[in-house]
């Protein structure tokens, strides 16, 4: 007899937490392992939310929660919606889950018919397409390449739709490119979806914070609100506050899809984390400088990986608006081979070349839906990425 259900077939492991264990084992073995393949911020929790954490826990806030998070932590939501970009939502509008891959988990599995389909552009995080098809849905990925900034066109857009499209799931800015729509290519995306009114959007702005050189990335129902009614507005305090570990995500959206994923979360993991709710009350409400703080020396780091991976033969990396990565092109380097021997014949050969020759972990473009690249998060000091791209370049000029 099979142990497992059937439904397991239709998705796969995390690549980026399979990439991360491999890295952490050689390092255990002794192997001198740079590990760029980690989705999170490197910076410590700010202490004011720390501090509000200890009072909670002192106040004797450890008990369950309403599932769907506290009154006080709803209410902080709403108004960082309001004040970030200017939508209001109801406490009743609002679920607070255990980080934001709950959200997309709670609403697509909520909402998805066999054989409906999401509209996802490509290169998307690894986690989209195994929640639609474990939701038995059926992913309908768009190709977004480096030319057009790795992000989609209205034509596209048009072109992906068709009657069994229930959703489109847009992440701004991106993981993994960093790539982030504004306020005029969103606009070109909703009128669109205007013209299709069964279509749902899932927009996932979990990098919101983090955007450089003055870029604001938008989100849909603040560029378009006539689209309220049927869009999901994810963000959560993992990547903008460095609270991946606090598991605190959150969203907005219509009553009734709202009360769909408390019924469902009710009956998973409940409330999150009561003493995590409350540090994130003061995450959002309480001062943001050390928000900016971060961003600041995001920005410096993605200065110095674009550069000096630019310089590395064979390969090509855009400039991104946000988020903590870069997506550099490994075609140049393909049909060559390594110093050690290896045939590099695709991008996870390079990747797996990369870790075994120079001891450098990233993620292969594949388990991103987009062969050809490979992605590094620069959530990293200095010192340390400069000696990984210094490999990096190495491995390149290595190559024959």
């Amino acid at each position: 007899m099979n142990l497992t259900a059937d439904r397991l077939d239709r998705i796969s492991p995390s690549q980026t937490i399979t990439i991360t264990g491999k890295a952490r084992a050689l390092k255990a073995a002794g192997k001198d392992v740079i590990s760029l393949s980690v989705g999170e911020p490197d910076f410590d929790t700010p202490q004011n939310i720390k501090d509000a954490a200890i009072a909670a826990i002192q106040r004797g806030e450890t008990k369950y929660t309403d599932v769907a998070g506290t009154m006080q932590l709803r209410q902080a939501v709403a108004r960082k919606f309001k004040r970030d970009s200017g939508i209001e939502y109801a406490p009743e509008e609002i679920i607070v889950t255990t980080g934001g891959k709950q959200v997309i988990f709670n609403a697509l599995l909520a909402t998805i018919n066999p054989g409906d389909e999401a509209i996802i552009p490509t290169p998307c995080w690894v986690s989209y397409p195994d929640i639609v098809a474990l939701a038995e849905g059926t992913p309908v990925f768009v190709p977004c390449g480096q030319n057009s900034g790795f992000k989609m066109s209205a034509e596209q857009l048009e072109a992906a739709i068709t009657p069994k499209t229930k959703w489109l799931i847009i992440n701004n800015p991106c993981n993994p490119t960093g790539a982030a729509y504004s306020a005029e290519e969103l606009k070109k995306l909703t009128d669109v979806l205007l013209r299709h009114p069964d279509v749902w959007i899932f927009t996932d702005d979990i990098y919101e914070k983090l955007a450089f050189d003055g870029f604001k990335p938008a989100t849909i129902v603040e560029v378009e609100p006539r689209l309220r009614d049927r869009t999901i507005t994810m963000n959560g305090c993992s990547k903008g506050y460095a609270m991946t570990g606090w598991r605190i995500g959150f969203a907005g959206a219509p009553v009734a899809l709202i009360k769909a994923m408390d019924k469902l979360q009710g009956q998973s993991t409940s409330n999150t984390s009561s003493v995590s709710q409350a540090a994130a009350i003061e995450a959002l409400d309480g001062p943001q400088d050390s928000v900016a703080s971060m961003g600041e020396v995001f920005q410096r780091r993605r200065n110095l990986v674009v550069d000096m991976l630019n310089q590395a033969p064979g390969l090509r990396c855009a400039k991104p608006e946000g988020a903590f990565y870069v997506f550099p092109s490994v075609h140049g380097c393909l049909g060559k081979t390594s110093a050690g021997g290896r045939k590099l014949e695709t991008d996870a050969d390079f990747v797996e070349a990369l870790l075994e020759e120079e001891g450098v972990a990233a993620v292969h473009g594949s388990a991103f839906m987009f062969p050809g690249h490979f992605r590094i998060s620069y959530a990293t000091d200095d010192a340390t990425l400069v000696e990984a791209c210094t490999r990096i370049q190495r491995f390149c000029k290595g190559l024959k």
